[in-house]
């Protein structure tokens, strides 16, 4: 499925099994990844920090910034972690005749600066800088010592970056703990001479939201830890769970966290939960909700707000702490607020932690202000804050604005934050940036910031079970960021942290170090490096990389919402259909198979594996893209069952049973997870519903978008809509159905026709099943009025139902159409299904030839590319994508850039031509996102991406909902086909944010389906 990057510029004219693998006890373990400043054996000038089974001492100063002095102690247990040898972490004392490894801060550590005076550390380019690290084997660093690893810092998370990347260098994976992943053993490590340095990150505060963490991290939690300390909320995250996310965070270089919310409150879950992140040292945030350094839910545990009437007045008086009426408004309780705010900013002072203060204000609830939207009480509002934060000397701590949401119409209405403030662009909860700094402004003191989603609970549904993100998309819409200019703070929402790795991983690297398209696949095999060797490393990547894209698709948890579009911009919403369709293209077979075949593959790596790595590769890749194979298995079964119910099928209630049996195993997979995994580590966790969504019945009127839940507790998954039973009659009963069609004949009154064939068809071959509707055998037999058009088996008995495809002779078959009766008889019955042959006369030269009336063309199937245009490969739902470049380009009317594509036509008169994009958002400052479409020398039809589909990202409206569920914008124009023939249809870049994935011309016979008809077939070039 992969393809490498390229810069297109021309000049200007199964069922999975429940546990893992099993893998034999005595496997060599993984080879080592690729060879950085630390090796196993000895070179000249290294230093040896692990050799004869004796390990270097670790030194480092006592009056160093707490996060150094405790990091020394990971590194002491890292190195112990692949050696066995444990070293022994000294305070201010160089253990006599030591070859020492000295880990400190420049400007903190006694140890470290006399280095610097006397010349022996080099620390130009580090000095000064944020967050920056040497690692530099010196010489007779100090009196009686012959050599030294220094590991020095700019600061002190500098410091603490540089001692965890000999950590990653040595062989402990970031997600050691998180994912069970063993570190790399070896019997000795040295570290090479000459000067090692990560450099400074690209972004300056890069971190993640642990967010929707109920039911999996919330359950899971309390039992692993300990309960929450605020008396009456137990299910709160302590110091000791936050303390394993601290060290994860800085171990993937992040410095900066906004903590869980639902229920919880950091502040008062555990009064050592600051302290522990100073110890840390890592930066706290909070949400967009969440301003002045208080969690919402520090209001809402001790405010009970005051009921009004329609006119406003007070029925049943509410109360805060505050003296207030309890209510989360600036206008009505006014002064209680200003206090909690300055309650919180006083507590950031006392406590001396780091932090990044939210302002701005948001209704309770992740949702709009109860005050209105007005601009003078917004800017009242942050003049308000600021002024908090004056009045305690607190001015100079980092701000943000964070225009989530609703949030963002101020700033599409012109209010504008200070300009110290960081302005902080989102992404629309989809992946999807909703608007970016406009280049013609001037630069911010302040900056720019953006909020990311890689788990999301809201319309059009909560996604929040697996791992669904396709790097591609991540890379693009990170690309487009970081040139717009977008630098200052990065966070992304991870949900519960687990299950998101690779992502996440991937996020922070970036942020770090902005990453070449076309490094990512590196990118990738160095992550299944570092969790699982080098050795399988490369296939482990290339799975892990198919998973993205094939679960880029669709959401798991939309495997039973089918979206369709009415007059306009009607959107219509099916939450007891399946996405994918079950007959035309036979695509629910597709991409089913699309799953079994990475399922099967991960069985086969796994098989190779040693047993020490199961754990992690459950974790880490077995379980999401296995669990996720069975979801599809069980969605075709399940829907294939309630067709079946429909005709009346002998077969229907063998189809129940078999969804029965797979969500079996989705349960005992999870019971796997819960019970077994890592020797019960991972109890509760693995609790997220995701096949019950839209039972309004069971659950309420939230149903459609909310996960399975009462009381805001999680219910037990269950497969919606049910599975249907039918009392099969005894007598034998012929039905036939065909492809392309959900009828079923003789019931149906209209003719049964077949798909039309071609020669140059790519679909699936047609087929038509004769099936049972009672529970005795019968003999069928198919008769074919022209010999050269047959059935795989035209005669056979029928228990429960037969497929039988249909095949053309095209040596034997006369030019032009052609109609060819079937009679299928049986059981008493006679039906005849047409076959419609389309021979053409002409045999096209080059191009995309038309079949079964539509042409379909990847985006890269061009004929000529005009300008400058990026493939980003694989970003597309099934193939490719293209984009404009540069990105920062703007707006162009289509006169020049441009892609060409050669397609040969049979149809004349009107088409449509469908052109599939990636849902991207109108991040700039006009009237619409916009591409162009010609076809041969006609008049170029400019589409307006956002209007055409009436998508609001500030309303989240269903048209956008639709868009972003289907993960695909697909509009459409029509053009007139003068003549049958060669022609040329051309997509005319305007907007440089335009991805086109996929161009589909309907010439009169495209079937509905959720990917789009299968890529023709292209003669010459």
């Amino acid at each position: 499925m992969r393809r490498s990057a390229a810069l297109l510029a021309l000049p200007l004219l199964a069922a999975a099994a429940v546990s893992p693998a099993q893998a034999p006890a005595q496997a060599s373990p993984p080879a080592a990844a690729e060879e950085s400043y630390v090796v196993t054996t000895p070179r000249p000038g290294a230093f040896p920090l692990v050799a004869g089974g004796a390990a270097a001492p670790i030194v480092v100063s006592g009056t160093d910034r707490p996060g150094v002095v405790r990091v020394a102690g990971d590194l002491r247990d890292d190195v112990e972690r692949v050696t066995g040898a444990r070293p022994v972490v000294s305070v201010d004392e160089v253990p006599p005749g030591s070859t020492p490894v000295l880990v400190g801060t420049i400007g903190e550590s006694p140890l470290i600066d006399d280095l610097v005076e006397r010349g022996k550390l080099d620390v130009r380019g580090i000095a000064g800088r944020w967050e920056t690290s040497v690692q530099q084997v010196v010489e007779h660093p100090l009196p009686g010592v012959r050599r030294a690893l220094v590991i020095a810092g700019s600061d002190q998370r500098g410091t603490i970056y540089g001692t965890y990347d000999v950590s990653r260098k040595i062989g402990v994976s970031p997600w050691y703990w998180w994912d069970d992943v063993p570190a790399r053993q070896s019997g000795a490590l040295y570290v090479l001479p000459g000067r090692h340095t990560q450099g400074t990150p690209a972004v300056k505060y890069r971190g993640f939201f642990i967010n929707d963490e109920n039911p999996a991290l919330g359950r899971w939690a309390p039992t692993q830890f300990g309960a929450g300390l605020a008396p009456g909320h137990p299910g709160g995250f302590n110091s000791k769970f936050f303390g394993r996310v601290f060290e994860t965070m800085l171990r993937l270089k992040a410095n900066y966290l906004w903590p869980a919310v639902w229920g919880r409150a950091f502040a008062e879950d555990d009064p050592a939960n600051h302290a522990t992140a100073t110890a840390y040292g890592v930066i706290m945030g909070t949400s967009h909700e969440a301003p002045m350094m208080r969690g919402i839910e520090e209001w809402n545990r001790h405010a009970v707000p005051a009921v009004r009437d329609p006119e406003g007045n007070i029925v049943t008086p509410g109360h805060d702490p505050y003296g207030g009426t309890g209510e989360w408004s600036f206008r009505r309780n006014r002064d209680a607020i200003k206090a909690y705010w300055s309650e919180g900013v006083a507590r950031m002072k006392e406590q001396g932690f780091e932090g990044v203060v939210t302002l701005g204000m948001r209704g309770n609830g992740d949702v709009g202000l109860p005050d209105g939207d007005g601009i003078e009480l917004m800017q009242e509002i942050i003049a308000t804050e600021r002024q908090i934060l004056a009045d305690h000397g607190m001015s100079d701590v980092p701000q943000v604005w964070t225009l989530y949401k609703e949030v963002q119409r101020y700033w599409d209405k012109g209010l504008r934050a200070p300009d110290d403030v960081t302005v902080v662009f989102t992404d629309d909860n989809w992946g999807n940036m909703r608007k970016l700094p406009d280049p013609a402004l001037p630069q911010r003191a302040g900056g720019y910031g953006m909020y990311y989603h890689f788990d999301y609970v809201g319309g059009g549904r909560n996604y929040k079970w697996v791992d669904t993100i396709n790097i591609a998309n991540t890379w693009e819409q990170l690309n487009t960021s970081y040139s717009y200019g977008v630098d200052k703070l990065w966070v992304v929402n991870i949900g519960d942290l687990k299950n998101e790795e690779l992502p996440l991983q991937f996020f922070l690297d970036y942020a770090w170090k902005p990453i070449p398209l076309k490094d990512v696949p590196a990118w990738e095999k160095r992550y299944a490096a570092e969790n699982f060797g080098s050795r399988h490393a490369e296939e482990i990547a290339e799975v892990l990389h198919t998973y993205g894209v094939l679960q880029a698709r669709r959401k798991p948890e939309l495997l039973n919402r089918r979206i369709t579009g009415g007059p306009g911009t009607t959107v219509t919403y099916d939450d007891e259909e399946n996405p994918y369709f079950l007959e035309n293209y036979r695509e629910m077979d597709r991409v089913t198979g699309d799953w079994q075949r990475l399922a099967d593959e991960v069985d086969r790596i796994g098989r190779r594996l040693p047993a020490s790595h199961q754990d992690a590769y459950y974790q880490l890749v077995g379980y999401a893209a296995k669990a996720t194979a069975n979801l599809y298995a069980l969605r075709r079964a399940e829907f294939t069952n309630i067709r079946y119910a429909a005709q009346g099928r002998a077969a229907t209630n063998d189809l129940a049973d078999e969804t029965g049996r797979l969500f079996d195993i989705d349960q005992a997979m999870s019971e796997y997870y819960n019970t077994e995994l890592a020797g019960g580590k991972w109890k509760n966790f693995q609790t997220q519903p995701k096949i019950g969504y839209g039972d309004v019945a069971r659950y309420g009127p939230n149903a459609p978008w909310q996960q399975p839940e009462l009381n805001n507790e999680a219910l037990p998954d269950e497969v919606f809509p049910a599975v249907q039973r039918i009392q099969v009659p005894e007598a034998a009963d012929m039905g036939v159905a065909i492809d392309g069609s959900d009828q079923w004949w003789p019931s149906a009154t209209s003719p049964a026709v077949l798909p039309t064939f071609s020669r140059y068809q790519s679909q699936p071959a047609q087929y038509l099943e004769v099936f049972n509707r009672g529970a005795t055998a019968f003999d069928y037999r198919v008769t074919s009025d022209k010999p050269w058009v047959s059935v795989s088996r035209a005669r056979g008995t029928v228990d429960k139902q037969v497929r039988l495809e249909v095949a053309v002779d095209w040596k034997r078959a006369p030019k032009g159409t052609t109609r060819v009766p079937l009679t299928v008889t049986g059981a008493g019955r006679s039906v005849v299904v047409e076959a419609l042959v389309d021979n053409a006369s002409e045999r096209p030269a080059t191009g995309w030839v038309e079949a079964n009336g539509y042409v379909s063309m990847p985006a890269d199937g061009t004929s000529r590319v005009v300008g400058d245009w990026l493939r980003i490969p694989d970003i597309g739902r099934d193939g490719d994508g293209l984009r404009p470049t540069p990105v920062t380009a703007p707006r162009r009317e289509p006169t020049g850039s441009r892609l060409e594509y050669t397609v040969n036509l049979t149809t004349t008169g009107p088409v449509t031509v469908w052109v599939y994009l990636s849902p991207r958002n109108n991040v700039h400052y006009t009237d619409g996102l916009t591409y162009a479409v010609s076809l041969d020398g006609q008049p170029t039809q400019r589409v307006n991406v956002t209007t055409a589909t009436g998508a609001d990202d500030t309303a989240m409206n269903k048209q956008w909902e639709r868009n972003t569920s289907d993960n695909v914008n697909r509009t459409a124009t029509t053009h007139v086909v003068d003549r049958p023939g060669e022609h040329v249809l051309k997509v005319w870049a305007v907007d440089p944010t335009v991805v086109v994935q996929k161009v589909v011309i309907d010439t009169g016979g495209l079937a509905p389906s959720y990917l789009g008809p299968p890529v023709s077939t292209r003669v010459g070039r």
